[in-house]
């Protein structure tokens, strides 16, 4: 059974806080469609969005994770678990 949206963004955060990320779940920003999660370590910041299984990023947040990559960040979205294995990590 698919693991819902609130669910996944919490183990997907205590997987990072397990390594020694500092993450922080952006709850409201001026900047509509950030994405979810900012993780922080060793002087680099990735950003995570999470969705459901069938949950589909939208045109906005395909723009700010656009925004985010033209500036160096590296921007991942995550539906499952073993998604988090694609993402090369400290």
């Amino acid at each position: 059974m698919p693991l819902k949206e609130s669910s996944l963004q919490s183990k997907v955060s205590k997987y990072f806080e397990k390594r020694g990320w500092l993450v922080v779940k952006i709850i409201q920003t001026t900047l509509n469609g950030w994405p979810d999660l900012q993780c922080h370590k060793d002087g680099k910041t990735i950003f995570i969005e999470v969705k459901a299984e069938n949950g589909i990023v939208s045109p906005l947040q395909n723009y700010r994770h656009e925004q985010l990559t033209k500036l160096g960040f590296e921007v991942y979205v995550i539906r499952n678990l073993n998604e988090i294995n694609d993402i090369k990590i400290s």
